[in-house]
């Protein structure tokens, strides 16, 4: 008699909160780590600007989190002065842990244990499908545009 390990911990928890949101995506647990887009994107067969990285920046001690497209990189000075903060830093995986719950290439946009402030890169409408990490670095699911601005009361920006 085989047995399916149990779910993550981290994955459950996203599951949740997907659900309680109205969340209609799928969830895929995929065989290997995908914490990179371009990694994500050849494991879903997708365009690397579909796949929507959840970097967690460290704000003078507080938390934001940009939703940008797989195909972007966040120009922190332009974005700090758009978001209205001093400057953006990298966090630490630590300052990572503490804010979401969960690891670095693994931060699903919802699921933390309080709200983080959050913005939406609108580079990332152009997709009709979207992927995000669910809380595991192996863990993925797929959201549209609008569902994520809903789901995480964002606010739209552009990064570059």
């Amino acid at each position: 008699m085989s047995s399916q390990p149990a779910e993550h911990a981290a994955i459950s928890r996203f599951r949740e909160a997907h659900t309680a949101r109205g969340g209609a995506g799928e969830i895929v647990i995929l065989p290997e780590s995908v914490h990179t887009a371009a990694l994500a994107a050849a494991a879903l067969g997708c365009e690397v600007g579909a796949i929507a990285n959840s970097l967690l920046f460290d704000a003078d001690g507080s938390p934001v989190l940009i939703l940008t497209s797989g195909s972007h990189r966040v120009d922190t000075g332009l974005t700090a002065a758009r978001i209205g903060v001093g400057a953006l830093k990298r966090a630490s995986p630590e300052f990572v842990r503490e804010h979401t719950g969960q690891v670095i290439g693994g931060v699903s946009p919802i699921a933390h244990p309080a709200p983080v402030p959050t913005w939406l890169d609108t580079e990332l409408r152009q997709y009709s499908v979207i992927w995000a990490a669910a809380g595991h670095p192996a863990a993925v699911y797929s959201t549209t545009y609008d569902e994520l601005l809903e789901m995480t009361g964002a606010t739209e920006i552009e990064v570059e």
